[in-house]
């Protein structure tokens, strides 16, 4: 990791969330300057890292030395954020009588407090918040009383407008997307993801990769195209050399610290623009794969699908890969869909070289699943997803069934030769 990359991060990041996160070295000591942000009375919402590492030890001592009260600390939700963890964390919280609440731990806690804190400060049900703009039509725009202290370089929950919950009767992930649920402060301490393991380290930094790539492919045209380039660039070229550095030693320092900006750069981007493809077939993989694994196998193969409309973002991204010896240097001078091809075997062979599967046969899915992903690619409620596509498709024209499932077929079986010509 050049010193030039790290400090184009930092400075990116500050920009992104100015006096309002904390990253890096030390950032827990900022417990205290952000804690009057939610009010004195406090519930600490915790994952197992939370607890394991001493950090909700030292947020609670931080607390008590401001003058501010800990009603309790509550558990976290399980992998996925199943809607259950979801109600009971809201009657918890609302039976307390806190003022605000801190969460500690990775995507699917801060995910969980964020819809919990909805669910307590305004009723009803939770599908009633699933969409765009939901929770500030109740709020008016306010935002939740959170802070988040993110434990795992992954999602980028502690940064975002997003809370992804599951129905695990259906095994269905939907999303409440609202500015309203961007916590009040944000904190990671880098190297508190030193003893994460091997799985959970990959699956995050290929999230955090799929986040930017994403957002990338999504921005052509649009007025935000360069800064998001700037943004994604930064954090996918982090993330491909830090994380077989991570895997392999997992108390590499400098490792850890450089998948933490780049996954951090990856919650930057979705502030900046939308995912679209992996993470829309992620929600309806949450029976067998996790978020960051499920975006990691699909997006090579709709980096073809999408190649006419993705030409710059190719060239850019092709430059990473070559640096980082997973593509021929030759095979970056080509241009349309063999451009996009060998960018996609380059992430492919990315993939491979940490151990990784590059198939969803391979990672367990099954050929239903695909029927799962093209019936949920039209639900109403996902449609941002498909207008957020470099080439966007249109459900009730008949795109799903002609570009989306043939591709969700090569991704099945490896054959990028599946993947129609648009």
């Amino acid at each position: 990791m050049s010193e030039e990359d790290v400090k184009r991060a930092k400075r990116l990041l500050r920009e992104f969330k100015g006096d309002s996160y904390a990253f890096g070295e030390n950032a827990l000591q900022a417990i205290g300057r952000f804690a009057g942000r939610i009010g004195k009375n406090v519930a600490i919402v915790s994952g197992r890292t939370g607890r394991r590492s001493g950090i909700v030890d030292f947020v609670t001592e931080a607390l008590l030395k401001r003058g501010s009260k800990v009603l309790g600390v509550l558990d976290g939700a399980r992998p996925n954020t199943p809607r259950e963890d979801v109600y009971r964390l809201a009657y918890q919280i609302l039976k307390l009588g806190c003022d605000g609440v801190i969460a500690i731990g990775g995507g699917s806690c801060i995910d969980a407090s964020k819809a919990a804190l909805v669910l307590a400060l305004y009723g009803g049900v939770i599908d009633d918040y699933f969409g765009t703009g939901k929770v500030t039509e109740k709020s008016g725009g306010e935002q939740i009383p959170l802070i988040a202290i993110q434990t795992a370089s992954s999602s980028s929950a502690h940064l975002t407008k997003y809370s992804n919950v599951t129905d695990v009767m259906t095994y269905q992930k939907k999303l409440i997307v609202d500015e309203a649920i961007v916590p009040r402060a944000a904190i990671f301490q880098y190297d508190v993801t030193k003893t994460s393991p091997p799985d959970l380290t990959k699956d995050g930094g290929l999230d955090g990769i799929s986040h930017c790539w994403e957002v990338w492919m999504g921005a052509t045209g649009k007025p935000y195209y360069e800064k998001v380039s700037e943004v994604a660039y930064t954090g996918i070229k982090l993330i491909v050399e830090a994380l077989p550095k991570a895997v392999e030693k997992p108390d590499d320092m400098e490792a850890r610290y450089a998948l933490g900006l780049g996954t951090d750069l990856g919650g930057y981007a979705i502030m900046l623009g939308g995912t679209n493809g992996g993470h829309l077939g992620s929600f309806s993989l949450v029976d067998v794969l996790t978020h960051g694994r499920a975006c990691a196998i699909l997006n090579p193969y709709y980096t073809v699908l999408f190649s006419p409309a993705i030409q710059d973002q190719l060239r850019r991204v092709a430059t990473i890969y070559v640096d980082a010896g997973f593509m021929p240097p030759e095979k970056a001078e080509a241009s349309g869909r063999k451009l996009a091809e060998a960018v996609a075997q380059a992430m492919i062979d990315f993939l491979k070289s940490i151990g990784f599967p590059t198939t969803l046969k391979e990672a367990g899915a099954t050929e239903e699943h695909i029927e799962k992903m093209v019936k949920a690619a039209k639900d109403p409620q996902l449609k941002m997803k498909l207008q957020n596509m470099p080439l966007p498709m249109d459900a009730e024209k008949g795109d799903v069934d002609r570009l989306m499932k043939p591709t969700l077929e090569a991704a099945y079986t490896g054959d990028l030769s599946l993947i129609p010509e648009v």
